[in-house]
Formats: structure tokens, sequence, C-alpha cells
């Protein structure tokens, strides 16, 4: 009963990732179309994340001593890698192909676990990793404007292999996470938190070098934006932008990964391509077409069947390697990734 409920608050915490996830271009594109550069706005996402949860990283500024190829990982990654290379591909190719191209991260992942770290892929990720890709592209209607580019599909593909990257190391070093980074926690454990703080900083530092914040103009945050034909202060949507699509999305994202497994909650995340469509639909006035509606019904059986991969039986507690763990190993092959 307890392994359920962890696994149902670990699904409902994807989701409501995905939900923020997908709402930062409705606050995002305003932004641009009144004429901040989109590295700027990743930026000012970035490094306000940062800002907020920069009292979280000192709390568990253990975890730069102790863990600090996973922090770099994830800043690089998670944090600076997916966005930056999304915003170049998008340059170069069409916003639906750049997007699509992205989302094969999930497919990366279980290639990764399964030919990689040779550990089995349950049939239903698999099946939910199929479904959702084919609804992810009737979502952003892949087959309007294609043109083929080269380098533009290279960089796409560079953020595909950093969303898998994200997942993998969201889900690092999770046995035995504990609370108390800051206080002499195991030395295995790395509390999701402390490791989504860390991350977004290192993020914040890279992307600094990248947009170069120095160079904007930094009174168009006390202008308007036009948002559906209605004039929306500017710090009101980098406020939504920071706090709910950055901090709410990558803490709820982290921890989501924790209570299932990246296998699932990476499949779980094509939602948050779902959810843009529609909010840009309702509040941006961009149509939403019949194909869009049938990929998104698509998206969400993907990530329903995924969601059933859950292993049936769920670790008791940390087990030290060396003290019978051929069992517990046996009992996790289907179940959450541990890298």
């Amino acid at each position: 009963m307890q392994t359920s409920q962890g696994r149902g608050v670990g699904l409902g915490l994807a989701l409501v990732s995905a939900l923020a996830f997908g709402g930062s271009g409705v606050a995002a594109k305003p932004l641009i179309e009144a004429g901040l550069d989109p590295l700027h706005v990743v930026w000012l996402r970035a490094a306000g994340a940062a800002l907020v949860l920069l009292p979280v990283a000192w709390r568990h500024r253990a975890l730069v001593r102790r863990r600090p190829a996973l922090l770099a990982g994830f800043g690089l990654l998670g944090v600076a890698g997916v966005q930056a290379c999304y915003f170049a591909a998008i340059s170069r190719i069409p916003v639906g192909v750049a997007l699509l191209v992205e989302y094969l991260g999930p497919a990366l992942l279980l290639g990764w676990v399964r030919f990689v770290q040779r550990r089995p892929v349950s049939r239903a990720a698999a099946a939910g990793v199929v479904l959702a890709v084919g609804g992810l592209a009737c979502v952003v209607e892949v087959w309007s404007g294609l043109r083929f580019d080269v380098l533009g599909l290279i960089i796409a593909l560079g953020a595909a292999c950093c969303q898998a990257g994200y997942f993998v190391l969201a889900d690092h070093g999770a046995d035995g996470a504990a609370a108390g980074d800051g206080a002499g926690g195991r030395a295995g454990a790395a509390d999701p938190v402390g490791v989504t703080a860390h991350g977004l900083l290192v993020g914040a530092l890279v992307l600094t070098a990248v947009a170069r914040p120095w160079t904007m103009d930094w009174q168009f945050l006390a202008h308007s934006a036009r948002l559906g034909g209605t004039g929306v202060p500017a710090g009101l949507l980098l406020a939504w932008l920071v706090l709910i699509a950055t901090v709410a999305a990558y803490l709820t994202g982290v921890v989501s990964v924790r209570r299932l497994s990246s296998q699932v909650a990476c499949v779980v995340a094509f939602l948050e391509a779902v959810v843009a469509v529609v909010l840009a639909w309702a509040l941006l006035g961009e149509g939403l077409s019949a194909p869009q509606a049938a990929g998104g019904v698509l998206v969400l059986a993907g990530a329903f069947i995924a969601q059933t991969s859950a292993p049936r039986h769920a670790r008791p507690g940390p087990v030290a390697r060396g003290e019978g763990t051929a069992d517990a190993e046996r009992e996790l092959s289907d179940g959450p990734l541990r890298t």
C-alpha cells in the first residue's frame, strides 16, 4: 500500500512538472515578441531560479564536496545544455521539428539503459515511448515546414541527449537519499532539492557566458508585453517563468524521478508538449488543429502505458554492496534506474 501511495505521489509530481514546464512558452513568447533576445530570456529564467534557490543551495553546500560531478553534470546537461541547444536548433530548423527531435530523449534513455547499462527495459515503457513520439509528431505538426539542415538537426539531437542526461542524473544517487546533506548525510545520498538548487546555479553560470546578459536592456522589464492581446507587465511574466516554469517545474520533476523511475518519468514528460500547445491555443490564440488534438490523445495514452511499468516490488531499504545484494539486484532489474 505504501509503495502504491509513493507511486501515486510520484506520478502526480511528474504531471505537475509537465504542466509547469509546458507553461514556460506562454510566458516566454510575449517577452521574445516584445523584443527580448531568446537567450536573455533563458538566462533570466535560470539565473532567477538559481537566486530563489540560493538559500537551499547553501543549506546543501556539502553536496559540492561530496557530489561535484553530479551537480556539474545536472547543471550543464539538465539546465544549460537542453535550453541552449534547443534555442540554437530553432534558429536553423522549424520549432516543431526541433521539439520532436529533442523529445527523442526518452528513446535514447531506454537505449542507454538497455545497451549500455545492460538492464532490461519493460515493454510498457518502450510502447509508451513509441506512442508518445508519434503523438508528439502530430502535436507539433512536424510535416509542416520541414526542411533538412544537418547542423540544425545535430544540435537538436544534442538537446535530446541533454534531456536524457537530465533524467539519468535526476535519478542518480537516489538510493538512501535523505534531507540533511548539509549535516552529514550518507556519503552516497544526494538530496533531490539540493541537486536541483546547485544544478540551476551551475546552469546559470554557464548560460551567463553564452547569453552575455550585460548587453541586455534591463529597462525592458519595467514595460508591458502582449499576452493574447492583453498588456501584461513583463516582470509578472518573468516571475511566472522563474517561480512556476523553472523552480516548481525542476523541483517536482527531479523528485518525481526519484519516486517513479527515469524511464517512466521521461515519458510522462511528453505531456509538456501537449500542455504547451493547449495553453498557446487558450492564451495566445494559436490554432489547435484536429491532428494536434489527436496527437495529444496519443501522448496521453503513451504516458499512461509507460507509467504502468513501475516495479511491482519496492526496495525495502538501502542494502550495502557485498551484503547479499544479488536478490535485491534481481528484484530491481525491472525497477527504477539507479546509476
